[in-house]
């Protein structure tokens, strides 16, 4: 009997140090990985990639073949059309076609430098300019050989596994549904969508981009309720950027977590650039998603096995 309180007593010890190693383990990658995209962003970083390629590719523009970059990347991607490529309603014109009856318009904005000359010296003043643009798919009468064909990247998918089992070990999980041709999360329907694994450049991407969509959904009401304190949930807007920053840090320690943030800690410091500039790059807000991040992912880890429970 002694024998089996002892056990047990030794037990419930290795169960605490357990869960005491992983929280301290937790908030250390919580510091180190903070530390690593400052770092980072104070060094300078490429710009953000996009780690997949479905067949619906770029957006681009039909005539030019040049792919929209900026504010403008964001505003057609989240289209989610099938076809990535866009034309104005002249160019539509130009090329022997017509909008479609009832189809609306995405707008654009393109900056124009006018020069000025006075007695002193020359002016450069940006103007900015709006656009609106048509997908391929609400136009018709245009040539279909006009139009390049896009393939998808493919590649032998191998999960990794310790990056599966914080997701399958999530029993507040939302759905996840893979092939879309983009990445987000559907909080009407507490939904995740998810490009095919195989067309991710790298397994590791296809973790953290998967990783950015479960953290936004924590911020449903049912769960931390984040999403119901955004006033303003229009694209690029500070409430907006200020729930990417939340999720890319999220998914940034979620990676650190799971040992593959070497492979995935450049592109998630230059998605975190792209969106901290709608706060005039202010570091306070940095700090303040990291925050708000912790708080998601420790949500998430709060059923996971070996004493990893965060209760």
């Amino acid at each position: 009997m002694l024998l089996k309180v002892i056990n047990r007593r030794a037990s419930s010890q290795n169960r605490v140090r357990r869960a005491t190693a992983f929280r301290m383990n937790k908030f250390d990658i919580y510091e180190i990985v903070t530390q690593k995209i400052i770092d980072l962003l104070e060094t300078g970083v490429v710009p953000w990639q996009v780690p997949w390629r479905t067949a619906s590719g770029m957006p681009r523009n039909l005539v030019t073949l040049r792919p929209y970059n900026g504010i403008n990347f964001w505003l057609l991607l989240c289209q989610r059309d099938a076809i990535p490529f866009y034309l104005t309603f002249e160019q539509v014109k130009s090329l022997g076609g017509t909008i479609r009856k009832g189809e609306k318009s995405t707008m654009i904005v393109f900056w124009k430098l006018l020069k000025s000359e006075d007695e002193a010296e020359e002016k450069v003043t940006p103007l900015l300019r709006y656009y609106h643009v048509f997908n391929i798919s609400q136009t018709e009468g245009i040539d279909e050989k006009r139009i390049p064909k896009t393939d998808a990247f493919d590649h032998d998918f191998n999960p990794v596994t310790v990056a599966e089992t914080i997701i399958n070990n999530w029993i507040d999980c939302p759905k996840i549904v893979q092939g879309s041709n983009s990445a987000y999360y559907e909080p009407k329907f507490d939904l995740v969508c998810i490009p095919s694994p195989r067309t991710f450049f790298s397994d590791q991407q296809y973790y953290s981009t998967l990783y950015h969509e479960l953290v936004h959904s924590t911020g449903h009401d049912k769960r931390l309720g984040r999403h119901a304190k955004i006033k303003n949930h229009s694209f690029g807007s500070q409430d907006y950027s200020q729930e990417e920053l939340v999720a890319e840090m999220g998914a940034a320690y979620l990676c650190g977590l799971t040992d593959i943030q070497q492979q995935t800690i450049e592109n998630n410091a230059s998605y975190i650039k792209s969106w901290i500039k709608t706060f005039k790059n202010d570091s306070k807000v940095l700090i303040m998603a990291a925050a708000q991040a912790q708080k998601a992912v420790d949500y998430i880890l709060q059923f996971q096995p070996n004493g990893q429970s965060t209760n």
